[in-house]
């Protein structure tokens, strides 16, 4: 996946809906945009009309069909991507950037600490390496990262994916903070914004 690519499904996709709209890129499509390099042929995204009075999902379905046919990249998309995973991303439709606008058709991208919330709690190799590369990339702060997820931690309804994420958030701090924020990094303290914030 490259930025090229993504430009060619969201200019297809727009040719074909025709209609005003607004999409919020997370996953792997957000990650290259962002500053990864992991190699994928999906995108994934929310979208929403401009005018829901106006919107009209069959004519949307029928589009994403057709963009996925003549570029050849796969979609997943929703209505509301908080429902895609047991941990909340908070109020991330208010933590979005604008990346391109394709028409009628506006697409943002997830803030780096809201869209690596999906990626803790996969937590497998893959989306590990896409949080170190972005967060290099774009100078995350470690310590708004732990206020993010201890918030995302303490929001979200009781589930077994509770105790993953936590250890997960601890696991990736004390094994790839240096490596990320370098040498002078302290995971005690960071690990220690997370628990405060978490109410841990």
């Amino acid at each position: 996946m490259n930025k090229r690519q993504i430009d060619n499904f969201f200019k297809t996709l727009n040719a074909e809906l025709q209609q005003d709209a607004g999409a919020i890129l997370t996953g792997a499509a957000a990650g290259t945009i962002l500053g990864s390099s992991r190699p994928s042929m999906d995108i994934d995204f929310e979208i929403e009309f401009k005018y829901p009075g106006e919107a009209d999902w069959e004519r949307l379905e029928s589009a994403i069909r057709k963009a996925i046919e003549k570029t050849g990249i796969y979609a997943n998309y929703a209505e509301d991507i908080d429902r895609w995973g047991m941990i909340t991303l908070l109020d991330y439709k208010k933590e979005t950037s604008l990346y391109k606008k394709y028409g009628k058709l506006a697409v943002r991208v997830l803030d780096p600490a809201y869209w690596s919330i999906g990626k803790m709690t996969r937590f497998i190799d893959p989306d590990i390496q896409d949080m170190i590369q972005v967060f290099r990339k774009k100078n995350t702060s470690p310590l708004r990262l732990a206020t993010v997820w201890g918030r995302a931690l303490k929001e979200s309804p009781r589930s077994t994916a509770l105790a993953g994420f936590r250890r997960q958030v601890e696991s990736f701090f004390g094994s790839y903070g240096k490596k990320i924020w370098g040498k002078s990094f302290d995971p005690a303290k960071v690990v220690r914004q997370f628990h405060k914030t978490a109410g841990i």
